[in-house]
């Protein structure tokens, strides 16, 4: 049988990728992908047959996958942060399920996770995530705006705070401001905003700015946005969004009596 490895790599430098991309990509004998993700483990791949296409070309990249994993070989379909998310991975399911391929039916199938961009932008940015959140991608490429902008309006209308993936191209400029339009229906035009450029890349951009500011600020198909939520705060250029450990716990060490509150490995015996 054949094997389709279908790779999530993280955001693109080698420390971020975990150890099953890089068994994943070592192990196949053809390695699928856009060509700029080609590129950014082009050290990984060596000599190995390579099929790359440009950005609209998805669909084509999971049938030759699809086509050369039933002939026998190894493929690996890679793709930047996780593959399961606005990646490869749901394609490529697809493109089986249409040939009614079931489970431990010719080829078999493993998606390989990694670090998503919005687990890499958060990192930089501090700790905007520690609460519930939303993502949502603005390309209207594949799903009408309509739509998008009904996710956006009840994401903002919830408090989730919010993720934009693929916010603004090229040709694409309009449904950022309307992004902002809707949001700022129902946050403080003070909400912080971290803008986030090629996240671990050469080309690294971090910002903290607010929701009312956000346009001024360089934003483009490489960039993801976080949104605060109404309790998300800027602190000295990083964006935190409390849990509510602050409504139950005292966070100084000390209890009501001013005394520190042993900590839980503290409590029992230190004898043998």
């Amino acid at each position: 049988m054949g094997k389709i490895f279908v790779v999530g790599f993280g955001p693109g430098s080698e420390e971020h990728m975990t150890f099953r991309a890089r068994q994943a990509i070592e192990h196949s004998d053809l390695i699928v992908g856009y060509k700029t993700y080609v590129d950014l483990v082009r050290d990984l791949i060596g000599d190995r047959e390579v099929l790359r296409t440009g950005m609209t070309e998805e669909v084509t990249r999971a049938q030759a996958a699809v086509e050369q994993a039933k002939s026998g070989r190894t493929v690996a379909v890679i793709s930047s942060g996780d593959a399961g998310v606005y990646g490869m991975a749901g394609l490529i399911y697809e493109v089986l399920m249409e040939q009614g391929w079931e489970p431990g039916d010719d080829p078999e199938i493993e998606v390989v996770p990694g670090i998503s961009a919005v687990n890499a932008v958060a990192a930089l940015l501090g700790a905007p995530l520690m609460h519930d959140f939303a993502a949502i991608s603005l390309s209207d490429h594949l799903t009408p705006w309509e739509v998008i902008a009904r996710r956006v309006e009840a994401a903002a209308a919830a408090d989730f705070v919010i993720a934009l993936y693929n916010p603004k191209s090229g040709r694409r400029t309009q449904q950022i401001v309307e992004t902002q339009s809707i949001l700022l229906r129902y946050r403080a035009p003070e909400t912080p905003v971290g803008i986030v450029k090629s996240a671990y890349r050469e080309r690294q951009r971090v910002e903290v700015t607010t929701l009312e500011d956000m346009l001024n600020h360089e934003i483009g198909m490489l960039t993801t946005l976080i949104i605060g939520n109404s309790s998300t705060r800027e602190y000295h250029g990083r964006m935190v969004t409390p849990r509510g450990y602050q409504r139950k716990y005292t966070l100084t060490g000390a209890n009501e009596r001013g005394r520190l509150d042993p900590m839980p490995w503290a409590l029992g015996s230190t004898k043998d």
